[in-house]
């Protein structure tokens, strides 16, 4: 077996060599940390020693939380099997329960791998259930890499180069009630995939005027409402169980991913109500057969799930709130005095942070020699750069380069997210002083 020492040590240049050299290119480029050798809670150490928190959104319960790592350890000790051949899974079946119950509404659930599977598993059942051509997706969006999600991607630079897409895949703009309307009207669409909260587009929130025409439009015209809360969803927003609860209308489908597993195991969820899945694939063993997975439904995934719903308390779901309005406020006002600054958004622990571009002409992708970035903000690359040298790991929104987000584990210390906004100030007056 190989040794982790030896994977450490070698690992990182083998991926370089071996999986995608232009991300490990990329990642140099920015500064990210690159050779992580060990963690512990939130906190990543690289090879020398560097400790950063990690905001990047999957460990919200920290890595390899203690509690969701002696379930997996139970799991693998017991003599259960580590697959079911038929795909009755007794593990799968338990976890689907409580994701219904502590849910509401939703009574059937399907399991995948990842978010961009379970968007293609949502697709599909609009399709089978409608019959209906056409799909809708905002501006702005990002649902994954498979190709329906991507059909659905806003257009830019995850997308452009993999068309022609998914046909009858369309897209409104984002927060446009009249188009929306105008889309809807003919009578035709299968399916509209919304984020409550664009994560790649900017961590903008869906206006309520526009999530009120949503709901009463989808009704009127039979069009199924899907819900891709893979970033929102398991109280990341800090406003319940899911950030569409509060919806006039509940979401005919929701989807749930990233720390489902725990931040150890993948797994993703659809759910929906059982008469819209018979209603999709009917009563008889051809159809219930002919969307599936063969490792979506693994007893390991569904173990880590229902052990990281023990942790998943109201009371950690209230702090998030509690603490994510406070970042909020802190970032707001300690902020507001920095030219370079331009709004905080998101809720709870899903928030951005929006960016003036500096009025230094020599501060450009362009001018350092990076031509085919010259349309991209440097802005929140940089500032993200100069963040992860302070102790804080953020990224940079996919869609919109000037704006970076940040996504704590759950249990941060509330001090920890005042020095994160202390750093932030100290670095944008750091940055607007190089003019």
């Amino acid at each position: 077996m190989d040794s982790y020492d030896d994977i450490l040590r070698r690992g990182f240049d083998e991926y370089r060599e071996f999986v995608n050299p232009l991300i490990a290119q990329r990642a140099a480029l920015a500064g990210e940390p690159i050779k992580l050798v060990r963690a512990e809670g939130g906190i990543l150490y690289d090879d020398e020693g560097h400790a950063v928190e990690d905001f990047h959104g999957t460990q919200a319960f920290g890595h390899r939380n203690p509690y969701i790592a002696d379930a997996i350890r139970r799991y693998l000790d017991s003599d259960a099997p580590s697959w079911y051949p038929a795909r009755v899974n007794p593990f799968a079946g338990r976890l689907a329960k409580r994701l219904c119950e502590r849910a509401g509404h939703y009574d059937n659930a399907f399991f995948a791998c990842t978010g961009s599977d379970a968007v293609e598993a949502a697709l599909k059942l609009a399709r089978a259930l409608t019959k209906r051509p056409r799909l809708l997706g905002l501006e702005g969006a990002y649902h994954g890499c498979t190709f329906g999600s991507v059909s659905l991607m806003t257009k830019g630079y995850l997308r452009d180069p993999f068309a022609p897409f998914v046909e009858g895949a369309e897209h409104v703009p984002f927060g446009d009630v009249d188009a929306l309307a105008k889309a809807l009207s003919p009578g035709d669409v299968a399916a509209i995939v919304v984020e409550p909260i664009q994560g790649e587009g900017g961590v903008r929130e869906l206006p309520a005027p526009f999530v009120e025409a949503l709901c009463e439009l989808t009704e009127k015209h039979g069009t199924l409402l899907v819900a891709d809360e893979v970033q929102t969803a398991l109280g990341r927003t800090g406003r319940g169980f899911l950030a569409t609860a509060s919806w006039p209308r509940r979401p005919d489908v929701v989807l749930l991913a990233k720390h489902l597993g725990g931040g150890i195991t993948p797994i993703s969820a659809m759910l929906t109500r059982r008469e819209t899945f018979l209603r999709a694939y009917g009563d008889h063993f051809a159809s219930g057969e002919s969307h599936n997975t063969t490792m979506g439904f693994n007893a390991l995934s569904c173990v880590a799930a229902l052990a990281a719903l023990d942790l998943l308390t109201d009371e950690r779901i209230e702090r998030v709130g509690r603490l994510g309005a406070k970042l909020k406020k802190g970032l707001e006002g300690t902020l507001a005095r920095s030219p370079l600054f331009r709004e905080a958004r998101g809720a709870g622990f899903m928030q951005g942070v929006a960016l003036n571009s500096p009025d230094h002409p020599w501060l450009s992708f362009e001018h350092f020699g990076f031509e085919d970035l010259g349309q991209k903000s440097i802005i929140s690359p940089l500032v993200c750069h100069r963040l992860y040298r302070r102790g804080f790991f953020c990224f940079t929104c996919g869609h919109d380069w000037s704006l970076f987000r940040l996504q704590p584990r759950f249990d941060i210390p509330e001090e920890k997210l005042d020095a994160f906004v202390v750093a932030v100030a100290e670095e944008l007056d750091y940055i607007e002083g190089l003019g």
